[in-house]
């Protein structure tokens, strides 16, 4: 998947790292519960288990500090990080095409439209200010606080092992998804887990998979309520899946082929 010395040394031994990113799942969850006990709205809910998943390796790294430069890897130019962001728009339009042929095989319950559509509402923003606010918490905190544990620490430990990079990226998407928590979504972030992984491991650097995210759920926040309208039921449209799906394809295979440390400059750890 990547050349030799593409990745960054293991940041931690393969037990802890494991130990550190199920820490953080747990107490994700458990945040996600007690905020909601307590009566905090729902961007407040999702920031405080974003935030308590990263807490464990926050922890890891503050103390082993030199963690920190295999976790982060290396500096990279905008060029990449620029290139990272098209990557993730176009798994934007792969995941549309994705998720219109899963339906159209498996059509949604209604009711899990419903609680879809009951987020994007409790979500929408007053104000330009209340944009942002919502970007941060949909879009930049899961892009930093998801990929410190998943690519940051627990990828790169993996894949320094026997266990190898392939297999690496394929069991840290898994897990990915499954810490979402959504069945029905679990095709859609295996597959975004997967390249973000793939993305981390060529580019020997954590911050594209982190634009790349952040990316993706800003278009997700953004377009989503402006496409879906509420008084239709759904109706799956799988020509147009697959041309999404291609199309997205199209683009995000040559973009993630192009970027590896080998058309970048060399930079300094970070």
């Amino acid at each position: 998947m990547s050349p030799p010395g593409s990745f960054s040394p293991r940041p931690l031994p393969v037990a802890i790292a494991l130990a550190v990113t199920l820490a953080g799942v747990a107490a994700m969850f458990a945040g996600g519960v007690l905020a909601e006990h307590l009566g905090f709205g729902l961007r407040a809910q999702i920031a405080l288990g974003t935030v308590l998943l990263a807490a464990p390796a926050l922890g890891a790294l503050v103390l082993r500090p030199p963690a920190w430069q295999a976790a982060a890897g290396r500096r990279l130019p905008g060029r990449t990080l620029a290139l990272s962001g098209l990557l993730g728009a176009a798994l934007w339009v792969g995941s549309i095409g994705l998720m219109e042929l899963q339906s159209a095989v498996w059509p949604p319950d209604p009711k899990y439209l419903e609680m879809f559509r009951s987020i994007h509402r409790a979500l929408a923003p007053s104000g330009p200010l209340d944009a942002l606010v919502s970007v941060a918490v949909i879009a930049v905190l899961p892009g930093l606080c998801e990929e410190l544990v998943v690519r940051g620490l627990l990828l790169p430990s993996l894949a320094a092992t026997a266990l190898g990079p392939v297999a690496a990226v394929v069991f840290s998407a898994a897990l990915f998804a499954a810490m979402h928590g959504d069945s029905y979504r679990f095709a859609f972030t295996f597959v975004v887990g997967f390249v973000f992984g793939a993305l981390r491991l060529r580019t020997g650097s954590l911050w594209p998979p982190v634009v790349a995210h952040v990316g993706l759920n800003t278009l997700t926040f953004l377009i989503a309520p402006l496409v879906d309208d509420p008084g239709q039921a759904h109706t799956p449209q799988p020509v147009l899946g697959l041309a999404c799906l291609l199309a997205g394809a199209a683009v995000a295979w040559p973009l993630l082929r192009a970027l590896r440390p080998s058309v970048d400059s060399p930079g300094s750890a970070a």
